[in-house]
């Protein structure tokens, strides 16, 4: 892979998974899509954050592409939702957070 486009492909699996994040916080007001513009904005982010990583596994491994935006975004989501809706921030969501960590590292080690 060209070293000019990693830098790339790092920002828009970023963008996505800040996309996927906003678009699940969103998807929190919508109410069950009854409210229009909550439910407009998840359609919007969701889109595009399936959009921006079809254009970042052009260049990447699916599985390890993937496993870091799931992994990534499901720990931004719930530490929004620690931080902003005063969700739980026991132990086991902590040791959660670690396991998640440790298997995007893992996966990426076991890549190169």
């Amino acid at each position: 892979m060209n070293s000019q486009i990693f830098p790339w492909l790092l920002m828009l699996i970023a963008a996505s998974v800040v996309a996927e994040v906003a678009g699940t916080i969103a998807l929190r007001f919508a109410d069950g899509f009854a409210r229009l513009f909550p439910s407009v904005a998840v359609c919007l982010l969701y889109g595009a954050a399936i959009w921006l990583m079809s254009l970042a596994v052009r260049h990447l491994e699916v599985g390890l592409t993937y496993a870091v935006w799931a992994g990534s975004g499901t720990a931004l989501t719930a530490l929004v939702g620690m931080l902003y809706f005063n969700e739980s921030a026991d132990a086991v969501r902590l040791l959660g957070f670690a396991f998640i960590v440790m298997g995007v590292v893992t996966l990426n080690v076991s890549a190169r």
